[in-house]
């Protein structure tokens, strides 16, 4: 019997400067795919983001899925498998956006979402009769998708449990990488994603009652999210994950509903304080005047928000950073992620800034948030990065980061007092803490951008762009 290993790729500067994720949970990709690999073949799954590629596997094929920025990494790769004679497949959004450009560095690429395609690619592969390219129907239906290989993924993801209910998400903001391959908002049979969360058959009793939903925007369709959540409800799980835009807090029904299926961490894409940056954005489903109350409601429903904020907006000024830690401090999110803002290629966003002549770096693999690769329209590029260290020194201070622990179980209603509330504070401060430390290591250890020179005299030397690696 042959043998496939799926290799989620997570490096974008390579094999030289590695860093790898404190992650809870892996990416779903890599899973879901081994989920629909027939049983003709044997399959591995390795993620990148753990552990590095093993150029001495067993495997005779491997199929790379990877984003964006990891394509120049991913074309490395390739290279090094094929001269060991592999045969190496790619698919994932680079290989769906350009097919023509990825062609070349692959045995074969995969156009489109797999779960039409990939039966026959693994079969094709296995008869001795794989083809260049293979090209998944546009928009297909989600019905039975079979649920993800949990059992693969590796023993140091303490919440293995992964899937999705939707895709898409009928918001269209500029920069969202949605815009750049678009489609339209789907769903998934509700049973099927409970049939996903409850197919743990092998892990540990504890990893069987934990999960993470990867859906673009869970409430999509605010009605389809609520019965979903009903019936994740009667699931007994102890804390779940999801990712939501703002306008579904609005539905006191659907945070209640949240509240009582233990959802414990929603992520929301909050991207800025300034409406005017939103504005330029399109992202009118946010406006800044009620991120306070919002993440209010989610705190005392038991539920951690860890938000999303991004640096070097439209209309973001030295004055507005000046004023950000304070109002982050009012708004209260329990956790960040931030990141420079990213003109992917593809998006209108990034359509623009080219028409402008403000893109000043077209290595994909700086395109990951860590890098400045264009020129910010109110701000210089190294008062830029001084807001941005900025931000990151104060958020992710200890004395910061206790505080907004303390206000988190603080606000869960009789707490002391009540079983119910006790565990709420006690999975809440588990979850704090754990991405606090992640996105703190990854403040102080990621690839920071400064200006040539710049930024406490600490650039490299060797980097080939007007903005220079520095630790």
């Amino acid at each position: 019997m042959k043998k496939i290993q799926i290799i989620v790729l997570f490096q974008n500067l390579g094999d030289d400067r590695p860093w790898y994720a404190k992650s809870p949970a892996p990416p779903l990709a890599g899973l879901l795919l081994a989920g629909l690999t027939p049983p003709i073949v044997e399959v591995e799954v390795l993620h990148e983001m753990v552990r590095p590629v093993d150029y001495q596997t067993d495997a005779d094929c491997i199929a790379l899925s990877f984003m964006d920025y990891c394509a120049p990494h991913a074309f490395q790769v390739a290279r090094r498998l094929r001269g060991l004679g592999k045969t190496v497949i790619a698919g994932g959004k680079y290989t769906t956006s350009n097919p023509d450009d990825a062609q070349e560095h692959f045995d074969c690429v995969v156009v489109g979402e797999a779960e039409q395609v990939w039966p026959q690619v693994v079969a094709d592969y296995a008869a001795g009769r794989l083809q260049e390219r293979y090209v998944a129907p546009e928009t297909p239906p989600l019905d039975d998708i079979p649920p993800p290989r949990y059992d693969l993924a590796e023993k140091t993801f303490s919440v293995p449990v992964v899937t999705e209910a939707t895709r898409g998400c009928p918001f269209h903001c500029s920069y969202c990488q949605l815009t750049a391959t678009p489609n339209q908002f789907r769903m998934r049979p509700v049973e099927d994603v409970i049939r996903d969360l409850t197919a743990t058959q092998g892990l540990p009793w504890l990893k069987r009652r934990l999960a993470m939903l990867y859906d673009n925007n869970l409430g999509g369709d605010i009605e389809y999210a609520k019965e979903l959540l009903r019936q994740i409800a009667g699931l007994g799980l102890l804390g779940w994950g999801a990712q939501f835009s703002f306008d579904c807090l609005h539905d006191d029904q659907f945070v209640s509903l949240l509240a009582h299926s233990n959802c414990r961490m929603a992520f929301i894409g909050m991207e800025s304080l300034n409406d005017e940056s939103l504005a330029h954005m399109h992202k009118r489903q946010n406006r800044v005047a009620e991120y306070q109350e919002l993440f209010a409601r989610l705190r005392h429903a038991g539920i951690l928000v860890f938000a999303g904020l991004m640096f070097g907006l439209e209309a973001d000024t030295v004055e507005y950073y000046r004023t950000l830690p304070r109002k982050l401090e009012d708004v209260g999110p329990e956790v960040l992620l931030m990141s420079l803002a990213i003109p992917i290629p593809g998006t209108p966003w990034h359509a623009q800034l080219d028409r402008e002549g403000r893109i000043v770096d077209h290595n994909l693999a700086r395109y990951e948030g860590d890098h400045l690769v264009f020129q910010p329209r109110m701000i210089a590029p190294a008062e830029l990065l001084a807001a941005y260290r900025n931000q990151n020194r104060q958020f992710f201070s200890w004395r910061a980061i206790l505080s907004r622990w303390m206000r988190f179980v603080c606000a869960q209603p009789g707490f002391g007092l009540l079983p119910r509330s006790f565990l709420r504070a006690l999975f809440g401060t588990v979850l704090h803490f754990n991405l606090s430390v992640f996105q703190r290591h990854h403040a102080q250890r990621r690839v920071y951008i400064a200006e040539s020179g710049a930024a406490d005299g600490a650039a490299s030397h060797d980097s080939p762009v007007p903005w220079a690696a520095s630790r």
